[in-house]
């Protein structure tokens, strides 16, 4: 990979903010402040890929670039990434990319999260921040290097998955770790803690203690790739495998994609599912977007198609017929989940959106409800210490245990080596006529249709 002697030696400035805003600390000195390293070996062609990481269009003049940054198979975890001394320039790489963006990868040291890695894409005004030892969830988005899909957590760490407990607390050892923007829960199970009784395939009864929100969220990742399109509209993408499985247990495979087109406002998260066991497995999904301010507020809303409202429990009850509606932080306030059957148009698709109270900023998400079909929407609007946030979750069931899901028809299966895929597209939207709009598109597909807002949790 072609680089210059001033890309190795200096990160930029947003770089370097974004990392003194999540670790909490002040930004060690830049690599231009230290003193120069020796001149770099050559770093060998990597290894081709294997599995569901295939090369793409072999042979092609405008094939995508490839960059392996880590992989079990080759025994690797590409060191020079780590350093910053190489980076992923577009401008070098494919200068004919009209915005020009970056990829690197860099460890966090110190505390709970030390040897964690995040990989960095800055693409225009956004950067993204990519969690490959967290399963591939994404601790932050910013707009030109202000953080905008965000909360403030208070586990202002990062925390390391080999310091978490799952079962710690009565099974919400989950919690712990829980501060990034955006998850995934499954995939063997999510949801509330509690015990599960099923049967096997071979016949035999078999008991479980499951923790909350199952394991995906704290599994790190297998491989991970860049793929650089050279051709418009020049996606870069970074895709990685996360593996959760075990003997006598599933064996599960997440391929997960983060993507964006270079200038835009919006980015792609593209996952599946496969069942790579020789019995039927079951599974569960629910994607988890946190948001805080700036653009949650008191006086902010959640714009939905609905087709049917119900609160999750007898404390969102209380407040049913404000489900969409977003109060200030408020001391001791208890969560509130309520839970949504969402309308679509069409081509099945749907959009969500979080807007703050002038109607001036968003965030917006489409995606197909066939792949997603329910969606629960969580409020915690506790005082700032406590954590004040809001989540939009689709999910393939609700966040009840999966033995009660289980009984009311929400938990899917895959057949030996069958595969399930979904797709989310979130998008930034700023000012009143992006917001207006996306608001309009809401109200279409809402149509006529008045949702029935129940007053006690769905069966």
């Amino acid at each position: 990979m072609r680089r210059s002697r001033s890309d190795a030696l200096i990160l930029p400035v947003r770089l370097l903010a974004f990392a003194a805003l999540v670790v909490g600390r002040p930004c060690a000195p830049t690599l231009a402040q230290q003193a120069p390293p020796a001149a770099p070996t050559p770093a060998p062609a990597p290894a081709p890929a294997r599995g569901p990481i295939m090369a793409l269009e072999p042979g092609h003049s405008k094939a995508p670039l490839r960059q392996k940054i880590i992989s079990v198979q080759t025994i690797m975890n590409a060191d020079p990434w780590v350093t910053g001394k190489y980076v992923f320039l577009s401008r070098h790489e494919i200068p004919e990319c009209p915005t020009a963006y970056s990829v690197r990868k860099f460890r966090y040291f110190g505390g709970k999260q030390e040897i964690l890695d995040v990989i960095w894409i800055e693409s225009g005004k956004l950067q993204i921040a990519v969690l490959p030892t967290r399963g591939m969830g994404i601790k932050t988005v910013l707009l030109d290097g202000v953080p905008v899909f965000n909360w403030d957590s208070p586990v202002k760490e990062t925390v390391h998955p080999s310091l978490i407990n799952l079962h710690d607390r009565g099974g919400t050892g989950w919690l712990d770790g829980f501060s990034e923007w955006f998850c995934r829960c499954g995939l063997e199970w999510n949801g509330l803690p509690g015990t599960d009784r099923f049967q096997e395939i071979n016949g035999r009864e078999r008991t479980m203690d499951l923790t909350l929100h199952g394991r995906i969220a704290y599994l790190p990742s297998q491989e991970v790739v860049l793929i650089a399109e050279r051709e418009p509209p020049y996606r870069v993408t970074i895709r990685g495998e996360v593996h959760e499985r075990s003997f006598d247990g599933p064996n599960l495979l997440l391929a997960s994609e983060v993507s964006i087109v270079p200038g835009e406002r919006s980015f792609r998260i593209g996952d599946t599912v496969t069942n790579l066991g020789g019995s039927r497995q079951e599974f569960q999904m629910l994607y988890r977007s946190c948001f805080g301010p700036p653009i949650l507020d008191e006086g902010a809303k959640i714009l939905a198609p609905v087709e049917m409202a119900s609160p999750f429990d007898d404390v969102s009850a209380k407040d049913t017929a404000r489900y969409d509606q977003v109060d200030g932080p408020r001391l001791g306030f208890a969560e509130q989940t309520y839970c949504v059957r969402p309308l679509a148009d069409a081509s099945h698709r749907t959009l969500l959106m979080l807007r703050n109270k002038r109607s001036d900023l968003a965030a917006a998400v489409r995606y197909d409800v066939r792949e997603l079909p329910y969606l629960s929407l969580w409020k915690h609007t506790a005082a700032p210490e406590d954590g004040y946030v809001v989540g939009i979750q689709p999910g393939t069931n609700y966040p009840y245990t999966r033995r009660y899901e289980r009984d009311h028809g929400r938990v899917p299966s895959l057949s030996p080596g069958a595969s399930h895929s979904m797709t989310l597209d979130f998008s930034l939207l700023m000012g009143t006529t992006e917001v207006n709009a996306a608001a309009a598109e809401i109200g279409r597909i809402q149509g006529d249709r008045k949702p029935l807002i129940a007053d006690r949790p769905e069966p």
